[in-house]
């Protein structure tokens, strides 16, 4: 047996040793929360994902408005109220993403975190293209 070979063979080995491992040890860090338990980390991470659908929402709209297909042009107070709230949105999302200690079901609400973090993106960008297009037609 060459030397290469028993190299790779122990590399292979303390790999295998180390990643069957690592989920038992993720167990003794942070036990898994049941799924319907609703811990602060999820509550946070669920606020905001229902002030980015408002955002998202709103954003739309203003958005639609800005471009002339529902009303005059009025959407600019709407597209302020939008990227607002997906700020609002992007900011909680990132603080529950740096304040979880775990990974996904253990509770600290990380899941929904990234979730806020895209959700509030969204929002943020559709009111930035709603106020654009309102300065563009006023």
């Amino acid at each position: 047996m060459s030397v290469r070979h028993l190299a790779a063979t122990a590399a292979t080995a303390l790999l295998g040793t180390l990643g069957l491992a690592t989920p038992a040890a993720a167990h003794v860090l942070a036990p898994p929360v049941d799924a319907y338990t609703l811990t602060a980390g999820r509550l946070w991470s669920l606020v905001a994902a229902l002030l980015g659908l408002a955002g998202v929402v709103i954003g739309g709209v203003a958005l639609a408005r800005a471009t002339g297909r529902f009303g005059t042009g009025t959407g600019r107070r709407g597209a302020i109220v939008a990227l607002a709230t997906g700020l609002v949105c992007t900011v909680i999302g990132g603080l529950v993403v740096a304040a979880a200690e775990g990974g996904p079901s253990t509770g600290y609400g990380i899941v929904g975190g990234f979730v806020d973090l895209g959700i509030g993106l969204i929002a943020v960008v559709l009111a930035g293209l709603a106020l654009a297009r309102s300065r563009r037609t006023a």
